[in-house]
């Protein structure tokens, strides 16, 4: 799930069962089940204490209950499924947070056994997260499989002109992974009849930090509504391990990388950035003095400000359709 790229250009309805969920406060076990079975990709150190955020300013975010949100995403999951007339959801699970909740959420919303799982490693580097997202899974009690798409994308580099040559070019060969893993997700979907639900957040939406039609493909996105902070509260909310939530977000495919890296700040200052700039209209220098003001240990100024929202503007095209010519009307 490489995030970086240039720009360029069924009948209705089986209902969701009910009550799947009545009689457990989490789909996860409430002793943490997954907890401690692999620690391989957890957060230690300096970047445990990085990844553990620190609440943004409540007047700087809307207002989310995590309660209320957990009641929302469950019922349009079970809608969306419904109205597809679908047999349940497939998710690509990398150990995260967004994917660990956005199968969480699926599970309550259709029960275990209309949930399954993917995981999809490609090198040494995913591999612990894949070890973590496999914990996951039999914590949630879905059916699971693990594949290694490796042999598969050298194969892919072996068969492509030399021209388009992915050796030691990050950007190209991580988007290619991505492409490759929704095209794993979407064979497992149409051989059972599922959705494929997707795991981008609003942050990642609004940034167009996703892979066209890689990441950025899917059937539906139930965290789309919401940032990235918004989903650790909602993890919280689910009883999510606490080795996810301490996880310094990460698309997982080079040694190190670290999304803050790649977006110049960490959620907890792109987040507010994105509200206040994109949902409320407010200029670069504005926002800046609107963070600033309320809370003075964000660190953030209007050329961090215009360059998030600058990316915001460029990546339009990974949130709209392809376009069209206008059609002649007589």
């Amino acid at each position: 799930m490489f995030r970086e790229e240039p720009p360029t250009g069924r009948p209705a309805g089986r209902p969701a069962p009910e009550g799947k969920m009545a009689d457990r406060e989490s789909a996860f076990d409430p002793d943490g089940a997954a907890d401690g079975r692999s620690r391989g990709a957890s957060a230690s150190g300096g970047d445990r204490d990085a990844a553990r955020a620190r609440p943004v300013p409540p007047s700087l975010l809307p207002d989310r209950d995590p309660a209320v949100e957990r009641g929302r995403v469950r019922s349009f999951i079970a809608d969306r499924v419904d109205a597809a007339g679908a047999d349940g959801a497939v998710v690509n699970m990398s150990g995260g947070l967004d994917s660990t909740v956005t199968a969480a959420l699926a599970v309550e919303a259709l029960g275990a056994d209309r949930v399954y799982g993917l995981i999809l490693p490609c090198n040494k580097v995913g591999a612990p997260h894949a070890r973590d997202a496999e914990a996951l899974a039999e914590a949630l009690g879905i059916d699971h499989d693990t594949v290694h798409l490796q042999p598969l994308f050298a194969q892919f580099g072996a068969v492509v002109p030399d021209r388009f040559d992915l050796h030691d070019e990050p950007v190209r060969s991580g988007n290619a992974v991505a492409r490759l893993r929704m095209a794993v997700a979407y064979l497992a979907a149409n051989a059972t009849d599922r959705l494929v639900c997707g795991t981008a957040n609003r942050s990642e939406l609004l940034l167009g930090y996703l892979t066209k039609h890689g990441d950025g493909g899917a059937d539906l996105f139930p965290l789309g509504h919401l940032y990235k902070t918004d989903v650790r509260a909602l993890a919280t909310e689910l009883d999510v391990p606490e080795f996810v939530v301490e996880k310094a977000p990460s698309a997982g495919f080079l040694p190190g990388q670290r999304d803050a890296d790649d977006l110049g700040a960490p959620y907890e200052v792109v987040d507010p950035v994105l509200h206040l700039g994109v949902d409320r209209g407010l200029d670069p220098e504005s926002v800046a003095e609107r963070i600033g003001g309320a809370d003075a240990d964000l660190d953030v100024d209007r050329e961090l400000v215009a360059e998030l929202l600058g990316r915001h503007r460029a990546t339009a095209h990974k949130r709209l359709p392809p376009p069209t010519p206008d059609a002649d009307v007589e």
